[in-house]
């Protein structure tokens, strides 16, 4: 796993939403934490996408390795995943 910083966390996890959004054609509004991922032009494909990245930038995949009881609603709460997994 690479070694990343606190304040790097939240910034490689929007990094990734951004570039896969990107990639897929997918024209994101301003990210912020009460996003609703709904209404983020994301689809579940990106989604996927996005979780394989992080899980090979990271090493980790939060939601494989923790008891997730329902899907994040919104940017905040999925970048908090990756936040809270990384500690």
């Amino acid at each position: 796993m690479r070694e990343i910083s606190l304040m790097n966390k939240r910034a490689v996890v929007e990094a990734t939403i951004v570039q896969v959004a990107a990639e897929q054609s997918k024209v994101l509004p301003a990210l912020s934490d009460g996003l609703l991922l709904i209404n983020s032009g994301l689809d579940s494909l990106c989604l996927a996408v996005i979780v394989a990245r992080l899980e090979d930038e990271l090493g980790l995949d939060p939601f494989s390795s923790m008891d997730i009881l329902e899907f994040p609603k919104t940017i905040g709460d999925f970048v908090g995943l990756y936040e809270h997994a990384l500690v």
